[in-house]
C-alpha cells in the first residue's frame, strides 16, 4: 500500500502538472484534495485488496500533483521579494506532518480500527476542501503561449544542477533518517530512536524558521551554510561513537542544516525555471522521491555491507559534492541574491 502510493507520486507529478498548467490554479488544487478525499474513503470501506492497492496509487497520483503546486501557489500570493519566506512558511507543515501523523496515527490505531483512521483523513480533506474554496485566493494558469515544453524546462540554465543537489541531498538525508534505528544500535543508544526522531524534528523546525528569515537576501550563502553544515553534522556522527552528548547534538545540527532544504531547493529552482515553475517543481517532485527511495535502497546495500558505522561517510562524501555543485552555481543556479536579475 505504501510502495504503490509511492510510485503514484513519482509517476504522476510530471505528467498532471504538465497537464492542468493552463488550468486555473485553485480548481486543480481542489481537483487534487477531492480526489484523495474520494480514494481515502472508498479506501475505508472497500474489502477488496486489489481494489484498494489501486486506491493507494491513485491517492499517490493526487499527492503528486499536490506537490507540484503547493509552491508555486504560496509564491504567487505574495510580493517577490517575500517569496522565499512565503516558501518557508507554506514548508512548516511537513515536518510537523511528519512529526505528528505516525505517532497519532499509531495512538489512533489502539482504539480504531484501520479503515476508521482514513475516514478520519477523508475528514480532513474535507474541511481542508471548504476552507481552500472560501479562503484561498485564485490564479489564472499559464497561456499556450506561455507554456514551454519540458524538455526546454530541464535545460534552462540552472535547472541541472539544482536537481543534482536535490539528489545527492535528499539522498544522503534519507540513507540516515530510513535507517535511524540501526545507527542508534551501533552507537548504544538503541532505546533513544524516538528521543532522536523527536531532536530532529524540533531542530528542522527552527531550521526552517532560520532559512525563511534569510533566503531572500542570502541565497547562495544559506545554500553554501546548510550544506557545509550538514556535512559537519554527519562528521560528528561519524566520530561520536560512545558519547551520547555529542551525537544529540550532532542530530541535532542534522536536522537544524536540513530542516529548511525542501524550502531552499523549491525557491531556487522556481527562481531558474521562471515561467515554468510549476512543471520545474513536477521535475522536482519526481526527483526528490527517487532520492527518497534511493536512500532506502542504498542504505540497505550498506548495512548489509558495511554496517551502520559506514552511513554518516557517505553522508559527508555526498554532502560535500552538493557543496561544490552549489559553489559552482553562482550565474543561474544558486544566485547570491534572489533579487538580483543575472547573477556573475
Amino acid at each position: 500500500m505504501v510502495t504503490l502510493f509511492a510510485i503514484g507520486s513519482v509517476l504522476a507529478a510530471i505528467p498532471l502538472v504538465t497537464l492542468t498548467r493552463g488550468w486555473r490554479r485553485k480548481k486543480v488544487l481542489l481537483l487534487a484534495l477531492c480526489i484523495l478525499f474520494l480514494a481515502n474513503i472508498a479506501t475505508a470501506i472497500s474489502s477488496h485488496y486489489v481494489l484498494i492497492l489501486g486506491l493507494r496509487f491513485l491517492a499517490g497520483m493526487s499527492t503528486g500533483l499536490l506537490w507540484g503546486l503547493v509552491a508555486g501557489y504560496a509564491r504567487r500570493m505574495v510580493a517577490p521579494s517575500l517569496q522565499g519566506r512565503a516558501l518557508a512558511i507554506a514548508g512548516t507543515g511537513q515536518p510537523i506532518a511528519l512529526s505528528l501523523g505516525l505517532p497519532m496515527g499509531t495512538w489512533l490505531g489502539l482504539f480504531l480500527e484501520w479503515q476508521s483512521i482514513f475516514i478520519i483523513i477523508g475528514v480532513l480533506t474535507l474541511f481542508l476542501m471548504v476552507w481552500i474554496y472560501i479562503k484561498v485566493p485564485d490564479f489564472s494558469g499559464q497561456s499556450a503561449q506561455q507554456r514551454q515544453p519540458i524538455y526546454e524546462i530541464f535545460r534552462l540554465p540552472g535547472v541541472r544542477p539544482i536537481l543534482c543537489v536535490v539528489f545527492v541531498w535528499i539522498l544522503a538525508h534519507n540513507i540516515l533518517y530510513t535507517y535511524i534505528a540501526p545507527y542508534m544500535t551501533y552507537v548504544g543508544l538503541a532505546n533513544y530512536v524516538g528521543l532522536a526522531l523527536l531532536t530532529f524534528g524540533i531542530s528542522s523546525i527552527v531550521g526552517i524558521w532560520v532559512m525563511g528569515v534569510f533566503i531572500d537576501n542570502y541565497l547562495r550563502l544559506m545554500s553554501i551554510i546548510s550544506l557545509v553544515g550538514f556535512a559537519i553534522a554527519s562528521l560528528v556522527l561519524g566520530i561520536a561513537n560512545g558519547l551520547p552528548l555529542l551525537i544529540f547534538i550532532g542530530i541535532a545540527a542534522w536536522g537544524l542544516t536540513f530542516g529548511g532544504a525542501p524550502t531552499l531547493l523549491q525557491t531556487v529552482i522556481a527562481d531558474a525555471a521562471g515561467e515554468g515553475a510549476d512543471v520545474a517543481q513536477s521535475i522536482f517532485v519526481t526527483i526528490f522521491n527517487l532520492a527518497v527511495a534511493g536512500g532506502g535502497f542504498v542504505g540497505g546495500m550498506m548495512l548489509n555491507q558495511f554496517g551502520a558505522s559506514s552511513f554518516p561517510w557517505i553522508l559527508v562524501l555526498l554532502s560535500l559534492i552538493g557543496s561544490l555543485i552549489v559553489y559552482g552555481g553562482k550565474t543561474h543556479a544558486f544566485k547570491p541574491n534572489r533579487n538580483q536579475i543575472d547573477g556573475n
